[in-house]
């Protein structure tokens, strides 16, 4: 019983009539190319061309008359027949037709006025002769060849005939895939073709090939694409037969005949010969079907070799044939090498992002102790939120600072090394221990954000580290805020349910160049106000413009109006979708008491 389930009738009509549909856009295809094809036969026959010239003429009759190309080529109609001359057919040019026991033609050359071959006059036909669309000898005898059979100029044969009567040197196709085009339609048909040059003509040979003849072609081109092979041994006489690929599969010249049983395990890797030796043990003392897969040296490296034999009984049970059909897997192997080595660095890049992992969230455990919560500072409520990414490989070294320092001020920072994993992590150390020695120089924001790029671009020499940030200083007796802007998202301003984002003086992230001087701007605020700073993972989508989430943020923080800093934080998050955020979230919530 079959584990899948049925088909719905809805299914099965929609994909029959998608193949349908995939079937007519290929007819109709193939009756352009039908019609093309004859437009360029007649037109070479008319101007006495060839055909690669009649199609460029046609190519420029389109561009010169603006229609589509199929248009000019329906308009190119067939010549008028003409009366066929009475032809002078040398007795021995009838003779060696009859004695073709298949459709011939006797051809001579048609020039043009430079002296060059363009086609072909039938001179005779034997009796068995009739093209792929029907015609016969009688229809044939005192025509030009692509007048009679257009699809020799399409299918290559005129080429191949005109080479052949230049060089003198006898062609054989088999199999072709012939398609005649007579009337716009296409007529297929896989022929065997022979031409040889005969005194100044060219002898003609073609027939049709049978079911018997396709299964063998098929055969054939099957155990090329798929690297087959087929052997068989005459255990009695010692006779062996090879199809071609096996000798191509085992490296071994046709010259020298296929390899016998006994000479397989000279040419076996020393490792795969107990393989082999068991093989032969099933085939000829079992007598039993055996399938192995063994190496052997190849004149062009290892090559692995899938082998199926059986051995063929006497009437009293004893091995007189072995066959056995071989598949060259190498290819195979080499993938399964190939990708098993891709899964083992995988599963060690893996392991080592998540020893990776651990020691980050680790060194942040320590920096940052403080995930979320309240911090209660002089004239100020700070809420704090910290969220790592979704994403282990992307956890970032995003950081803040909310502390009192010696004269009496508050210092408010945050700020964002670029980067992930460990190095960013490593970065955000940097910047934050850097940032908490400076400040008790009781500087200002712009001076401690100076030497803080002092810093980071010296400790670091020989790699480039860049981060951006927001320092500055809350006063509580004049509650003015004197920050600067290192090149980070700027903050926002909530006061009597308004948001807005605060305007500053521009400023180069963190590392990017030395010696660099950073201005300041001072906001002054009200009881009430809430400042939020905030780094880029809340504002920052795949896809999105940075500043249409930051005009979200605005729009969140105008309906998330709170004396809570943490509920402010919690709405902001809901609305902004911040708990599912691809990157990190820190976010400071600053309440003016």
């Amino acid at each position: 019983m079959s584990t899948f389930p049925p088909f719905s009738r809805y299914e099965t009509s929609a994909a029959s009539a998608r193949v349908r549909d995939q079937l007519t856009r290929l007819r109709h295809r193939m009756r352009t190319e039908a019609i093309l094809d004859e437009a360029t036969a007649r037109l070479a026959t008319e101007m006495n061309i060839r055909p690669a010239e009649a199609a460029e003429q046609l190519a420029r009759m389109a561009q010169h008359s603006g229609l589509e190309l199929i248009e000019i080529a329906r308009g190119i109609e067939r010549p008028p027949e003409q009366e066929r001359p009475s032809l002078d057919v040398p007795d021995w040019v009838q003779g060696m037709l009859e004695a073709v026991h298949a459709s011939a033609l006797y051809l001579t050359p048609v020039k043009d006025s430079m002296g060059r071959v363009v086609d072909f006059l039938i001179l005779a036909a034997n009796e068995h002769a009739r093209t792929v669309s029907g015609r016969t000898a009688s229809e044939l005898r005192g025509r030009r060849l692509m007048a009679a059979s257009p699809g020799v100029a399409s299918s290559g044969l005129l080429d191949d005939y005109i080479t052949v009567y230049e060089t003198g040197e006898a062609v054989h196709r088999e199999p072709l895939e012939f398609v005649e085009v007579m009337d716009y339609l296409l007529w297929p048909a896989t022929l065997s073709v022979r031409a040889a040059r005969v005194n100044d003509g060219l002898l003609v040979s073609w027939r049709t090939l049978d079911d018997e003849e396709l299964l063998v072609s098929g055969w054939d081109r099957a155990q090329r694409l798929a690297e087959l092979g087929w052997g068989e041994w005459n255990l009695a006489t010692g006779r062996t037969l090879w199809t071609p690929q096996m000798y191509e599969m085992f490296g071994r010249d046709r010259a020298e005949g296929p390899m016998s049983l006994e000479e397989l395990p000279c040419v076996v890797m020393p490792e795969d010969l107990p393989v082999v030796e068991e093989q032969m043990r099933s085939l000829l003392e079992y007598k039993e079907a055996v399938e192995t897969e063994f190496r052997i040296q190849h004149r062009h490296g290892v090559r692995h070799l899938s082998v199926f034999s059986e051995p063929i009984l006497d009437a009293d049970g004893l091995p007189v044939k072995v066959r056995c059909l071989a598949q060259d897997v190498t290819k195979n192997r080499r993938r399964e090498r190939a990708l098993a080595v891709a899964h083992e660095q995988a599963h060690r890049q893996r392991k080592r992002a998540e020893e990776e992992h651990r020691v980050t969230v680790q060194l942040q455990n320590t920096i940052m102790p403080i995930r979320r919560g309240l911090i209660q500072l002089p004239g100020l409520t700070v809420g704090v939120r910290y969220l790592p990414g979704e994403e282990l490989t992307r956890l970032g070294g995003d950081w803040f600072k909310a502390r009192l320092i010696p004269d009496g001020r508050v210092l408010l920072a945050i700020g964002d090394a670029m980067g992930h994993g460990l190095t960013a992590a490593s970065i955000m150390l940097q910047m934050r221990s850097g940032l908490a020695g400076l400040a008790y120089t009781c500087a200002p924001a712009g001076q401690l954000t100076t030497w803080l790029n002092d810093l980071i671009v010296h400790s670091n020499e020989g790699i480039t580290v860049t981060g951006t940030a927001i320092v500055g200083h809350f006063d509580p007796e004049e509650r003015t805020f004197a920050w600067t802007n290192a090149g980070h998202p700027a903050p926002v301003l909530v006061r009597k349910g308004q948001a807005e984002l605060l305007e500053s003086t521009p400023g180069m992230m963190l590392g990017a160049f030395d010696a660099t001087e950073y201005g300041m701007d001072t906001t002054r605020l009200e009881p009430g106000d809430s400042l939020v700073l905030y780094t880029d993972g809340i504002v920052d989508r795949r896809g999105q413009d940075l500043g249409v989430g930051m005009e979200a943020l605005v729009q969140a923080a105008r309906h998330c109006v709170d004396d809570d800093p943490e509920e402010l934080i919690d709405c902001l998050l809901k609305r902004l979708s911040g708990h599912k955020a691809e990157d990190d979230v820190c976010l400071l919530a600053v309440r003016v008491l």
